[in-house]
């Protein structure tokens, strides 16, 4: 289920809003320059759907997406526990490491979640809205927005990457970013009323 939930910046613990209806999330969103729509495959995608399978699916909607946004580049990117990591022996995620810090790109951030669940928090104008996407969200949030990205200790997440320059650059990492305060995609999760 697609969950948003707004808190002000500088008090993690107030919830503004938490919210599980798609109209009110869109409302809250548009008002921030933010973009969520839900896609329909094609036809069911089974379980470990390799790269084909699921660009196949979807690709009706990322023709229009593309041909609409200019996007240069439509890739997969996967987040997944390393499939040695086992009981005691867990591994940390390398990429829950680097991207769970606030940080901008100087191009849109259009990702599209084909399975699993990812959370992106965005801090905009004394807020943080943390929007958990589940399967079937697509997620444009415009360029130089602070945000930062988590997918839990335990990813499992394949998502539709869109890319304006094959040579977007790297994200600049803010150094006094807040999202260690903030609830995680675990926290979110767990929270009753999920």
């Amino acid at each position: 289920m697609t969950l948003l939930q707004i808190m002000p910046d500088d008090a993690p613990e107030t919830v503004r809003v938490r919210t599980a209806d798609l109209d009110v999330i869109h409302r809250e969103l548009l008002r921030i320059g933010v973009r969520l729509v839900r896609w329909h495959a094609a036809r069911r995608l089974p379980v470990g759907a390799d790269d084909a399978t699921v660009m196949k699916a979807y690709r009706s909607h990322i023709d229009h997406l593309r041909a609409e946004g200019g996007y240069r580049v439509v890739d997969i990117v996967r987040l997944m526990c390393p499939p040695t990591d086992t009981g005691e022996h867990r591994q940390a995620c390398p990429a829950r490491e680097r991207f769970s810090r606030e940080h901008v790109h100087d191009d849109d951030l259009v990702r599209f979640v084909a399975a699993g669940t990812a959370c992106f928090s965005l801090h905009v104008v004394g807020q943080v809205y943390a929007v958990l996407c589940t399967a079937g969200d697509l997620l444009s949030v415009p360029g130089r927005t602070p945000h930062w990205f988590d997918a839990g200790a335990r990813p499992s997440c394949t998502a539709i990457r869109f890319l304006q320059r094959a040579d977007q650059g790297a994200p600049r990492f803010l150094p006094d970013g807040v999202a260690l305060r903030f609830p995680t995609h675990d926290d979110l999760l767990a929270t009753p009323g999920h």
